[in-house]
């Protein structure tokens, strides 16, 4: 009988069980939400908002639908706040913690989804490399805790200065970009050290947490992982691209960084442009920024963070797998080369599909989009403009969580396509990947004639 029951019992493979995993931190989260304490006197959540709140969170977008500060209690603020460390860490590194936690043994099943939510490529280590990831995320977010509570202490009591140092910490390592002052970091954008603190954290969440753990443990580049290497140095050259654009093209705009000194003008151009690609945090508004650099902010949020950290985006190893086969294709040379190593052709196959998902995806929920706000992009005298929407869907994908003021006012199918969106870029691109990477090559029976068609 028990073997019966066992054969009847549902067998998920590790990417359903991931996407099973974060529905189900999605459905805790929006009933948690939807409860009368979780809000402030006077204050109503719609169930609807409620599942958009816990999907950003869980997400780690930033995406809000109300206001964080004026709609939740303490409790609710602390639910969002525990759903985006959930959210960050994933499900299974939680429940490796909880293995651990009450000495239950972890069997094969287990260390696969451990795999899958890695993208590591064997099994070997993945316990161990799970609980490094556990503790350096407790570490990370109590220092930046530590640092942004010092800070905070110059505008708030101390009660208050410790919830918020905590609040953002958390907020900010796992990219979610939830703020507690209504203005995001608005109000701080003269304050280099809160938007350093707060950028740190970003980026460190954002590269990884293997490539965290392969710099210190290697600390001289020659020993570094090619992964590491890779995304140090898209990292690098997007945090510097980004800033200078940003820089060059809000130079004067009298709405954002025109009225700030230059130095000033440097740290906020440096932070926008870090929380361009993976978080929701913002010193400067979004919706007053010139179209050449909203499509500067679409690029960034499409490329995202790095494989295995808390951003979204197609990642910055897909962006220079494409980048580095464009140039072999240029050069006329067969191989894809990097720093004295070769790539297998297949890793351009999955990138290329990868990419071309992402595209898609944006491309068609920014169309859905305009069909079910019609009434907002369509009236004249609203603000809302095409490009506006574009970039609302790539946040979403991407789970960055800047708005240009779409949000707030999105109509019901709006709220749930944009909360659709999050989930499929939170689990989509990386379980897309895994699962390409896993697939095992079937010997065709038929072997077609190969014959040449026209490119470019």
């Amino acid at each position: 009988m028990a073997l019966e029951q066992r054969r009847r019992a549902p067998s998920f493979t590790p990417p359903q069980a991931l996407a099973l995993g974060f529905a189900l931190m999605i459905f805790t989260g929006t009933i948690l939400l939807a409860l009368p304490i979780a809000h402030e006197p006077g204050q109503q959540l719609t169930l609807v908002d409620a599942l958009f709140m816990a999907t950003s969170a869980v997400c780690v977008t930033g995406l809000a639908v109300v206001d964080v500060a004026t709609t939740f209690s303490t409790f609710g603020e602390v639910v969002l706040m525990l759903l985006v460390q959930a959210g960050g860490l994933g499900i299974m590194s939680l429940s490796t913690m909880m293995f651990l936690v009450t000495g239950r043994r972890i069997g094969l099943q287990e260390r696969l989804m451990m795999q899958e939510a890695l993208g590591s490529f064997s099994i070997a280590g993945v316990v161990k490399t799970t609980r490094s990831i556990i503790t350096t995320t407790l570490i990370v977010e109590a220092v930046g805790a530590a640092l942004l509570t010092l800070r905070f202490l110059a505008y708030y009591p101390p009660g208050q200065a410790l919830y918020f140092g905590v609040f953002h910490a958390i907020t900010a390592f796992n990219n979610a970009g939830f703020d507690l002052t209504s203005q995001s970091l608005r109000i701080f954008n003269r304050d280099p050290f809160i938007l350093l603190v707060v950028a740190g954290l970003i980026l460190l969440g954002g590269i990884g947490f293997i490539v965290m753990q392969d710099v210190w443990r290697q600390r001289r580049w020659e020993r570094f992982a090619l992964q590491t290497k890779i995304v140090l140095v898209v990292t690098g050259g997007l945090l510097v691209a980004g800033t200078l654009l940003i820089l060059a093209l809000e130079y004067g705009n009298p709405a954002t960084l025109g009225p700030l000194p230059f130095p000033d003008k440097f740290f906020n151009a440096l932070f926008t442009s870090v929380t361009f690609r993976t978080a929701g945090f913002e010193s400067i508004s979004m919706g007053r920024m010139a179209y050449a650099a909203l499509l500067v902010a679409i690029v960034l949020m499409y490329i995202g963070g790095s494989p295995g950290g808390t951003g979204g985006g197609i990642r910055t190893t897909t962006f220079a797998v494409i980048i580095l086969a464009v140039r072999a294709t240029v050069r006329g040379t067969e191989e894809i080369q990097v720093m004295g190593r070769r790539l297998p052709r297949e890793l351009l196959d999955r990138a290329i599909a990868i990419a071309a998902m992402a595209m898609a995806i944006i491309v068609v929920v920014g169309g859905l989009l305009l069909v079910t706000e019609s009434h907002v992009v369509s009236d004249p005298g609203n603000p809302v403009t095409i490009a506006d929407v574009l970039f609302e869907g790539t946040s979403a994908f991407s789970t960055v969580g800047l708005t240009t003021g779409v949000t707030p006012h999105l109509s019901i199918p709006g709220r749930l396509l944009i909360a659709l969106t999050m989930y499929i870029g939170r689990i989509g691109p990386l379980t897309a990947a895994v699962a390409l990477a896993q697939r095992r090559r079937e010997r065709a029976h038929i072997e077609y004639p190969e014959e040449r068609v026209m490119i470019g």
